[in-house]
């Protein structure tokens, strides 16, 4: 086995524990762990969120969704708490080991499921639209920076 495999393999079952000990600490950590996790104030608690909190708290119809409503797959629950438990480590890693970005960018992941989510929620709509662009395109103010008072121009 060649270094670079070695290496990733090696990454890949650091994340994996990580995850593992993660998700363990969810479903049978403190009492309400998991529940806490999906309100949109455990999300805004980590202060590089801030902002986007705000902007959601402040965001008419769509404030009275979670941020997990939006951000992780809602197809089953077994695939909504394995991103969970995944893109929580990663967020959890990237913001202790302070590799947090200063503007925080939507993954091509997140795209999809945030797509894939608009979808299930605006189905009598997007039957009558082009389903081949995303939402957030047109609806230029869904973005958390260009949200009620955090608006911003393009």
């Amino acid at each position: 086995m060649s270094l670079s495999k070695k290496k990733t393999l090696v990454y890949v079952l650091i994340a994996g524990a990580i995850a593992a000990v993660l998700g363990i600490l969810a479903a049978f950590g403190p009492p309400g762990l998991y529940a806490k996790s999906e309100s949109p104030e455990f999300c805004g608690s980590c202060h590089v969120m801030e902002s986007r909190y705000e902007a959601w708290f402040h965001a008419g119809a769509h404030r009275r969704i979670k941020c997990v409503d939006c951000h992780l797959p809602n197809d089953t629950s077994l695939n909504h708490a394995l991103w969970k438990v995944l893109d929580g480590g990663k967020e959890f890693l990237v913001f202790h080991t302070g590799r947090v970005a200063e503007d925080i960018r939507l993954s091509p992941h997140g795209a999809k499921v945030l797509k894939e989510n608009c979808l299930r929620c605006h189905t009598e709509t997007m039957a009558r639209v082009n389903e081949d662009r995303n939402c957030w395109e047109c609806h230029r103010r869904l973005g958390h920076k260009q949200t009620g008072a955090m608006a911003t121009l393009p």
